[in-house]
């Protein structure tokens, strides 16, 4: 294994233990510990949605943050501050009484959760920008996520039996303070990352008409994904608790999304090289629309698992898709348009938990505010493909750089 691969699987390391503090517990940890909270009447199911919107909020505003300060110069030194941020209010989670702290703990949180993906997506790809098959390596970056969400609905479970709900949050801090201690060495800038950059950059330029439809299309794809899916990632463990004889599987639904989510990502980037990253990624929704479905259609617990397993076999799938399909159609500047991609993504987040809520708050069940979040993310899918590429549009030039991505 020669110095440069070395090095860049070191920081693929780094940056799965990134995701996992961030997004598996940071963001995802939230799901299964709902209903224990939920039990204690603690906060009704609109007040459920409302700290999810706090934490999808902060994502937001942290998304908006890297956009703005996009530069390379200090990208460490601020993933490992919101690191740390992000294990803190983890922590403060199961110390806190107030739900008035607690809606200010999950915005704080979703802002150390958007500034770490986007910054530690921008360094990880960096690393890996002058390797032969970089997908590989991609794939295994973001398994991180579905690592955390896997390791959450385990120990979640367990954790609550001992220590309860507050001891559950204490739980998951304290594991994500062991990796944060891990991985801290591995944060670190490529030596050689600007040189990649600078050999991507040889490509052939694109038309800017293409650029352009291509930015729209998929703020619009991504979007609408982050409008839809959520709901699901918030309330699909609750829901399953709704239903008859089925409370039994609600952890185990999440630790299936999790699971089917390691292998995901590097999968569908496979799949992508095979098929193009605009089939894979309408593909993907699909799946994704009917795994959230599912469990409404058919409410017994083969419905239940196939639509959880779907679920976690696309959602960080589409995210993976949507950030490497930016980074080779923008090489020498993606960092910049996937800190907007993210904000995009985090305004969807905003508004479908709070819309979900007051669904379920007037209704007393999941199951409309599922069918329309599966509405959403299939209307997304098909944004993917319309309208259609029009004669002309591209040069002749631009045609042939994007048939190479």
């Amino acid at each position: 294994m020669n110095e440069q691969k070395k090095r860049s699987l070191l920081l693929v390391g780094g940056g799965i233990a990134s995701l996992f503090i961030a997004m598996g517990v940071g963001r995802f940890a939230y799901t299964p510990i709902l209903p224990l909270m939920l039990k204690q009447q603690l906060f009704s199911e609109a007040g459920a949605g409302a700290l999810a919107s706090s934490n999808y909020a902060g994502y937001l505003a942290g998304a908006i943050m890297t956009a703005l300060k996009a530069r390379k110069e200090s990208r460490v030194s601020r993933l490992k501050l919101a690191l740390i941020v992000s294990v803190a209010t983890t922590a403060w989670m199961g110390i806190a009484d107030s739900y008035a702290l607690w809606f200010v703990l999950r915005f704080v949180s979703g802002f150390a959760s958007a500034v770490i993906f986007v910054y530690v997506s921008g360094l990880v790809m960096d690393g890996l920008a002058g390797l032969s098959k970089p997908h590989h390596a991609v794939g295994l970056f973001y398994s991180g996520v579905g690592l955390g969400i896997t390791a959450t609905g385990f120990a979640v479970t367990w954790l609550h039996e001992q220590y309860g709900w507050r001891g559950t949050w204490l739980g998951m801090a304290l594991i994500c303070a062991v990796l944060l201690a891990l991985a801290w060495t591995k944060l670190r800038e490529p030596a050689d990352s600007a040189a990649a950059v600078a050999r991507e950059g040889l490509a052939v330029p694109e038309d800017r008409r293409s650029l352009t439809s291509f930015k729209i299309r998929l703020l619009i794809v991504y979007g609408l994904e982050g409008l839809g899916y959520i709901v699901t990632g918030t309330f699909l463990v609750a829901y399953v608790q709704q239903l008859p004889a089925m409370q039994s599987f609600s952890a185990w639904s999440w630790i299936l999304a999790g699971a089917t989510a390691v292998p995901s990502c590097w999968l569908w980037s496979l799949l992508a090289g095979r098929i193009g990253s605009r089939a894979a990624l309408f593909a993907a929704m699909v799946l994704q629309a009917v795994g959230i479905a599912l469990p409404v259609i058919y409410p017994a617990w083969p419905g239940v698992m196939t639509g959880a397993v779907l679920f976690g076999f696309t959602f960080m799938g589409v995210t993976t898709l949507a950030i490497s399909w930016t980074r080779r159609r923008m090489p020498a500047d993606s960092g910049t348009f996937v800190g907007v991609l993210t904000a995009v993504y985090g305004t969807g987040q905003v508004a479908g938990p709070i819309a979900a809520g007051w669904m379920v708050s007037g209704s007393g069940h999941y199951q409309g505010a599922l069918i329309g979040a599966a509405s959403i993310v299939c209307a997304g899918a098909l944004a993917t493909i319309f309208p259609a590429r029009r004669k002309g549009v591209y040069t002749k030039t631009a045609q042939a750089s994007a048939a190479k991505r």
